[in-house]
C-alpha cells in the first residue's frame, strides 16, 4: 500500500516541521530554567540589599 516515495514524501511534509518544532521547543524551555534562575538569584540579592 504505501510505496517508499510516499513514505518519504510524508516524512518531508510532517517529520522536519515536527523534529525542528520540538528541538526549537527544547531550547526555549532551557532558557526559560536559566531566567527563572537568574531571577531567583536577583530576588535574593535585593531582598539582602533591603536587610
Amino acid at each position: 500500500m504505501w510505496d517508499d516515495l510516499t513514505f518519504v514524501q510524508l516524512i518531508g511534509n510532517f517529520g522536519f516541521p515536527i523534529v525542528i518544532t520540538i528541538y526549537l521547543l527544547h531550547r526555549f524551555e532551557r532558557r526559560l530554567e536559566a531566567l527563572e534562575k537568574a531571577i531567583g538569584e536577583l530576588s535574593k540579592n535585593i531582598s539582602t540589599i533591603k536587610k
